[in-house]
């Protein structure tokens, strides 16, 4: 099963071309060099796809990797995971 944190280091390097050897998991959003633009999106995103609710102010520049993850698994139920749209709808994405 996918990890919160993998899914993070994923979206970050695939959606906003993030250096791969920068992600760490105690790296900040600032210290990967992401603008408010792009934190509202990261948060957005991550928001739709682990069906979690993310209060904008968790989301300053000292915010970690782990620490979004935290955010998020602290949210799912037991061995709960991604939100797959076209599975509830029964719709393709």
């Amino acid at each position: 099963m996918e990890t919160v944190s993998q899914y993070l280091v994923t979206l970050l390097v695939d959606k906003f071309d993030v250096d791969p050897d920068a992600v760490k998991p105690g790296s900040t959003l600032a210290e990967l060099e992401l603008d408010s633009l792009a934190v509202v999106e990261l948060l957005v995103t991550v928001q739709e796809r682990w069906g979690v609710e993310l209060d904008d102010a968790d989301a300053g520049d000292d915010l970690s990797i782990d620490q979004l993850a935290r955010l998020v698994a602290d949210q799912l139920p037991q061995g709960g995971g991604p939100v797959d749209a076209a599975a509830d709808t029964g719709t393709a994405r």
